[in-house]
Order: structure tokens, then sequence, then C-alpha cells
């Protein structure tokens, strides 16, 4: 058996490739665990848009009428009662649908540390090509 300084090239170079091998393997570690990580905030972003959907219903129906009943004994015209109320329930469920959206937005979905690395390992395997 030779001692590390006496090892030849072929097998400095099958030492280097079994390096990388193993890098390219712990990569795609990183990268499945950060891609269940983005699934899962895809999922809670799902979960927020569902709840304002449904939140949005309730809302649509009972707070506008409450609102409405309120702006006509303080003196407004029904129609005009109404289309406040209603706009006003809108506003709010589009807010929660937006903010829910949002979360689901590229750049937020992005698995940027498995980017980096794979940036930072690139550059050492061109050093160790050198």
């Amino acid at each position: 058996m030779t001692s590390p300084t006496e090892r030849s090239i072929p097998e400095l170079f099958g030492d280097a490739m079994a390096q990388l091998a193993k890098l390219v393997g712990n990569e795609f570690a990183l990268a499945r665990a950060e891609i269940s990580e983005k699934a899962a905030q895809v999922g809670r972003a799902a979960a927020m848009i569902g709840a304002g959907a449904v939140l949005m219903i309730p809302a649509l129906v009972v707070l506008p009428i409450a609102a409405a009943t309120a702006l006509i004994k303080s003196g407004f015209s029904d129609p005009v009662a109404y289309l406040c109320a209603g706009g006003g329930a809108a506003i709010i469920a589009a807010t929660l649908i937006a903010v829910g959206l949002n979360r689901l937005s590229g750049d937020g979905m992005k698995p940027s540390i498995t980017l980096q690395q794979v940036e930072k390992d690139k550059m050492a395997a061109r050093e160790l090509v050198r």
C-alpha cells in the first residue's frame, strides 16, 4: 500500500471523482429536504387561501347586512349602505386571498439554499481540477 504522499495521479483522480459523487449525492439530499420544506410552505399558503375563501362567504352575507343596517339607521339610503358594506367585505376577503397568493410567489419557492451550495460546489470542483 502506498503512502498518501506517494499516490499516483489515477488514484488521486479516482478519489476526487469519488468525493465529487458524494458531493452530488449530498446536494440531491439537500435539494430534497428544501423542496419538502417548500411543499409544506405551499400547503400552509393553500390553507390560508382556503380559509380566506371560506370566511368570505359568510362575510359577504352577514357582516355587510349588519353594516348596511347601521348605515341606513344613520341616514344613508338603502343602496348606498349596501354598496359600502359589501365593498368592505370584499376588500377584506381579497386581502386574505392576496396574502396567500403572495406566499406562493416564485422567489419564495425557489430552493435558494441548494442553489447557493451548488455554486460553491462548482467553484470547489473547478479548483480541484486545476
